[in-house]
């Protein structure tokens, strides 16, 4: 079982939360079919969360943190 430990940096996290934004943002602005809508609404929800938390199960998964912090 995944720990939840920190694997992204702060600046890897301010990189997502203005990227999930962007993603939003288009979601609403953009005429796109409601599928395309619904996978940018999804990836933007994932990537705030991610920024929140400050784990991605992506980056756990490939073995890669940016986070400066060493963890046990």
């Amino acid at each position: 079982m995944f720990s939840l430990n920190k694997n992204l940096g702060n600046a890897d996290r301010v990189f997502r939360a203005i990227a999930a934004i962007a993603l939003l943002i288009a979601t609403f602005i953009a005429p796109l079919p409601l599928m395309a809508a619904a996978g940018l609404a999804l990836t933007g929800v994932y990537m705030i969360g991610t920024s929140l938390v400050g784990t991605c199960l992506g980056y756990k998964l490939i073995g890669v943190s940016t986070c400066p912090i060493k963890q046990r």
